[in-house]
Protein backbone atom coordinates (compact mmCIF):
# COMPACT_ATOMS: atom_id res chain seq x y z
CA UNK A 1 0.00 0.00 0.00
CA UNK A 2 2.80 2.41 0.91
CA UNK A 3 4.65 1.54 -2.28
CA UNK A 4 1.52 2.31 -4.31
CA UNK A 5 1.17 5.68 -2.58
CA UNK A 6 4.84 6.47 -3.24
CA UNK A 7 4.50 5.49 -6.90
CA UNK A 8 1.37 7.62 -7.29
CA UNK A 9 3.02 10.59 -5.57
CA UNK A 10 6.08 10.29 -7.82
CA UNK A 11 3.78 10.10 -10.83
CA UNK A 12 1.98 13.27 -9.74
CA UNK A 13 5.24 15.14 -9.15
CA UNK A 14 6.93 13.93 -12.33
CA UNK A 15 5.67 16.81 -14.56
CA UNK A 16 7.15 19.33 -12.11
CA UNK A 17 10.38 17.34 -11.87
CA UNK A 18 10.54 17.13 -15.68
CA UNK A 19 10.17 20.91 -15.91
CA UNK A 20 13.15 21.40 -13.58
CA UNK A 21 15.14 18.67 -15.35
CA UNK A 22 14.57 20.54 -18.63
CA UNK A 23 16.20 23.62 -17.11
CA UNK A 24 19.46 21.65 -17.19
CA UNK A 25 20.30 22.50 -13.61
CA UNK A 26 23.78 21.10 -12.92
CA UNK A 27 23.64 17.69 -11.27
CA UNK A 28 25.58 18.75 -8.13
CA UNK A 29 22.94 21.42 -7.46
CA UNK A 30 20.09 18.95 -7.95
CA UNK A 31 21.88 16.39 -5.78
CA UNK A 32 23.32 18.61 -3.02
CA UNK A 33 21.26 21.83 -3.20
CA UNK A 34 18.60 20.61 -0.75
CA UNK A 35 21.08 19.36 1.86
CA UNK A 36 23.22 22.49 1.76
CA UNK A 37 20.28 24.89 2.02
CA UNK A 38 18.50 22.87 4.69
CA UNK A 39 21.73 22.44 6.62
CA UNK A 40 22.02 26.22 6.79
CA UNK A 41 18.39 26.57 7.92
CA UNK A 42 18.66 23.91 10.61
CA UNK A 43 22.14 24.71 11.88
CA UNK A 44 21.92 28.51 11.80
CA UNK A 45 18.26 29.40 12.18
CA UNK A 46 17.29 26.31 14.16
CA UNK A 47 20.11 26.51 16.66
CA UNK A 48 19.47 30.22 17.22
CA UNK A 49 15.71 29.67 17.59
CA UNK A 50 16.34 27.00 20.23
CA UNK A 51 18.99 29.12 21.96
CA UNK A 52 16.83 32.27 22.07
CA UNK A 53 13.76 30.34 23.19
CA UNK A 54 15.54 28.66 26.08
CA UNK A 55 17.49 31.78 27.02
CA UNK A 56 14.22 33.70 27.20
CA UNK A 57 12.60 30.94 29.21
CA UNK A 58 15.45 30.66 31.71
CA UNK A 59 16.27 34.36 32.03
CA UNK A 60 15.63 35.97 35.41
CA UNK A 61 15.82 39.49 34.02
CA UNK A 62 12.49 40.38 32.34
CA UNK A 63 14.24 42.56 29.73
CA UNK A 64 16.61 39.74 28.73
CA UNK A 65 13.69 37.31 28.59
CA UNK A 66 11.62 39.69 26.45
CA UNK A 67 14.49 40.33 24.01
CA UNK A 68 15.18 36.62 23.56
CA UNK A 69 11.51 35.72 23.18
CA UNK A 70 11.18 38.46 20.57
CA UNK A 71 14.18 37.03 18.68
CA UNK A 72 12.64 33.55 18.95
CA UNK A 73 9.27 34.82 17.70
CA UNK A 74 10.97 36.44 14.70
CA UNK A 75 13.13 33.52 13.59
CA UNK A 76 11.08 30.42 14.47
CA UNK A 77 8.20 31.07 12.02
CA UNK A 78 10.66 31.80 9.20
CA UNK A 79 12.59 28.64 10.06
CA UNK A 80 9.35 26.65 9.92
CA UNK A 81 8.49 28.17 6.54
CA UNK A 82 11.93 27.35 5.12
CA UNK A 83 11.79 23.81 6.50
CA UNK A 84 8.33 23.25 4.99
CA UNK A 85 9.53 24.58 1.63
CA UNK A 86 12.73 22.55 1.93
CA UNK A 87 10.72 19.43 2.67
CA UNK A 88 8.85 19.96 -0.59
CA UNK A 89 12.11 20.64 -2.41
CA UNK A 90 13.70 17.51 -0.99
CA UNK A 91 10.85 15.33 -2.18
CA UNK A 92 10.99 16.97 -5.60
CA UNK A 93 14.76 16.47 -5.72
CA UNK A 94 14.25 12.73 -5.16
CA UNK A 95 11.71 12.62 -8.00
CA UNK A 96 14.10 14.55 -10.26
CA UNK A 97 16.81 11.99 -9.50
CA UNK A 98 14.33 9.13 -10.06
CA UNK A 99 14.76 7.89 -6.49
CA UNK A 100 12.06 6.33 -4.31
CA UNK A 101 10.32 8.91 -2.15
CA UNK A 102 9.15 7.04 0.92
CA UNK A 103 11.96 4.54 1.11
CA UNK A 104 14.48 6.31 3.33
CA UNK A 105 14.89 7.07 7.00
CA UNK A 106 15.67 10.62 5.87
CA UNK A 107 12.17 11.01 4.43
CA UNK A 108 10.52 9.71 7.59
CA UNK A 109 12.60 11.77 10.02
CA UNK A 110 11.85 14.86 7.92
CA UNK A 111 8.14 14.08 7.91
CA UNK A 112 8.08 13.55 11.67
CA UNK A 113 10.12 16.71 12.30
CA UNK A 114 7.75 18.78 10.16
CA UNK A 115 4.79 17.30 12.03
CA UNK A 116 6.42 18.09 15.40
CA UNK A 117 7.15 21.67 14.33
CA UNK A 118 3.56 22.07 13.14
CA UNK A 119 2.28 20.81 16.50
CA UNK A 120 4.70 23.13 18.23
CA UNK A 121 3.31 26.11 16.38
CA UNK A 122 -0.20 25.04 17.30
CA UNK A 123 0.77 24.83 20.98
CA UNK A 124 1.70 28.50 20.93
CA UNK A 125 -1.29 29.51 18.82
CA UNK A 126 -3.60 27.78 21.30
CA UNK A 127 -1.78 28.81 24.49
CA UNK A 128 -4.26 30.98 26.30
CA UNK A 129 -6.13 30.85 29.58
CA UNK A 130 -5.36 28.14 32.09
CA UNK A 131 -3.51 25.95 29.58
CA UNK A 132 -0.97 28.66 28.70
CA UNK A 133 1.79 27.46 31.06
CA UNK A 134 1.42 23.80 30.15
CA UNK A 135 1.40 24.47 26.42
CA UNK A 136 4.39 26.80 26.64
CA UNK A 137 6.33 24.15 28.55
CA UNK A 138 5.31 21.51 25.99
CA UNK A 139 6.36 23.96 23.25
CA UNK A 140 9.84 24.35 24.74
CA UNK A 141 10.49 20.63 25.06
CA UNK A 142 8.83 19.60 21.80
CA UNK A 143 10.82 22.26 19.93
CA UNK A 144 14.03 20.91 21.42
CA UNK A 145 13.09 17.35 20.45
CA UNK A 146 12.26 18.51 16.91
CA UNK A 147 15.65 20.24 16.67
CA UNK A 148 17.54 17.13 17.78
CA UNK A 149 15.48 15.08 15.30
CA UNK A 150 16.42 17.56 12.55
CA UNK A 151 20.11 17.07 13.39
CA UNK A 152 19.63 13.30 13.13
CA UNK A 153 17.67 13.90 9.92
CA UNK A 154 20.73 15.68 8.52
CA UNK A 155 22.92 12.67 9.31
CA UNK A 156 20.47 10.38 7.50
CA UNK A 157 20.34 12.88 4.62
CA UNK A 158 24.11 12.88 4.26
CA UNK A 159 24.06 9.08 4.22
CA UNK A 160 21.29 9.13 1.57
CA UNK A 161 23.10 11.72 -0.52
CA UNK A 162 26.30 9.70 -0.54
CA UNK A 163 24.42 6.55 -1.51
CA UNK A 164 22.76 7.94 -4.65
Amino acid sequence: MLEQFAARLSELLEPIAAFFRDLNVPEPIVHWGHPVMMGIVVLVMGSYAVYAGWKGRLATDPEVAAKNWMDHKKIAPLMFLFIAMGYTGGVLSLVMQKQPILGSTHFWTGSIALLLLTLNGLFIALSFGKAKGVLRTAHAYLGSVAFVLLLLHGVFGLKLGLSI
